[in-house]
C-alpha cells in the first residue's frame, strides 16, 4: 500500500496485518502474514515450534520492527502509534510474557502498578485501588506484599495478567500463558482469559501450543506454518479442516500429546 493509503482499517477491526515479514540472519521467520482481528475477539494462534508465533506478537506490540508489510492497531499505523506519548494513545496494548517477566526485587503490588506509575500519572491512592481491584479479579487478594519468589508458577502468571489489566488495555497479547503449568492450572488460566473477554470486552490474542485450550476458549484459531497463516477459522470449523498441519495438530491433541 502506498504512502497515501488510509490508516483506518475496516470497521470493527482491532488489529490488521498485511504482508508482514521478519527475518533473522537471512532466515525468513515471517513470510508475509495477513491477519485481521475483530474488536473484542479472542484469537488463538497455534503452530509448530519455531514457526514465528512469538515473533508475530513482538511485531504487533512494537518490540521489534517488521522488515516489510503493514500493521495497524486501533486504526493507527504502528509507527505512528509507537511515536505517540503513552498518555495520548487512544488504544492501549498490554502483553503477558511466557516467563511472566516479573521484577524479582519488587512486590506483587509494585509489579502490577509499574506501568500505571510510569505512564498514567494517577494519584497514589487511585493506583493502589486499581492494583487491589485487578489482583482481586485474578483471585490474588492478600498477595500485595509478597515477592515473586514466594509465588507458585500459576500465581506468577496471574500477577502478569493483573499487571496487563491494570492499564485497562483494549488489546492483550499472551505468549504461551499456560507453558509449564499442570492441566488444572492450565484450565484455570484459560477460564480467566475467557472471563476477561466477557467482563472487559478486550481484544485478546493468545499464542499457544495447547490446541485443546485454544479450542475451548478462542472465537477463532489461526494456524501459522512456515511463516504464513494457512488457516483461520472457528473451533468447530477447525475440527473439520482438511489442511494437513491442522489435521496433525488435531491428531496429536486427540492422543493427549
Amino acid at each position: 500500500m502506498g504512502a497515501g493509503a488510509r490508516e483506518t482499517p475496516r470497521r470493527g477491526v482491532a488489529v490488521e496485518l498485511q504482508g508482514v515479514r521478519r527475518s533473522y540472519d537471512g532466515f525468513d521467520v515471517l513470510r508475509g502474514v495477513d491477519l485481521s482481528v475483530e474488536a473484542g475477539e479472542l484469537l488463538a494462534i497455534v503452530g509448530q515450534s519455531g514457526t514465528g508465533k512469538s515473533v508475530l506478537l513482538r511485531q504487533i506490540i512494537g518490540l521489534e520492527r517488521p522488515d516489510g508489510g503493514r500493521i495497524v492497531v486501533g486504526g493507527l499505523e504502528l509507527p505512528r502509534y509507537l511515536a505517540m506519548p503513552p498518555e495520548e494513545k487512544p488504544f492501549r496494548i498490554a502483553m503477558v510474557f511466557q516467563s511472566a517477566a516479573l521484577l524479582g526485587s519488587l512486590t506483587v503490588a509494585e509489579n502490577v502498578s509499574l506501568r500505571l506509575r510510569e505512564q498514567r500519572r494517577l494519584p497514589p491512592a487511585e493506583i493502589e485501588e486499581i492494583t487491589r481491584r485487578v489482583l482481586r479479579d485474578v483471585e490474588l487478594e492478600g498477595t500485595e506484599e509478597k515477592l515473586p519468589s514466594e509465588l507458585s508458577g500459576g500465581m506468577r502468571k496471574r500477577v502478569a495478567i493483573a499487571r496487563a489489566l491494570a492499564i485497562e488495555p483494549e488489546l492483550i497479547l499472551y505468549d504461551e500463558p499456560t507453558a509449564d503449568l499442570d492441566p488444572i492450572l492450565t484450565q484455570q488460566i484459560g477460564e480467566l482469559i475467557r472471563r476477561i473477554r466477557t467482563t472487559r470486552g478486550s481484544t485478546q490474542i493468545i499464542v499457544t501450543h495447547n490446541l485443546p485450550l485454544a479450542r475451548a476458549i478462542a472465537d477463532r484459531i489461526a494456524v501459522l506454518d512456515r511463516g504464513r497463516i494457512v488457516e483461520c477459522s472457528t473451533p468447530a470449523e477447525l475440527a473439520e479442516s482438511r489442511q494437513p498441519l491442522t489435521r496433525e495438530f488435531l491428531r496429536a491433541a486427540a492422543l493427549g500429546l
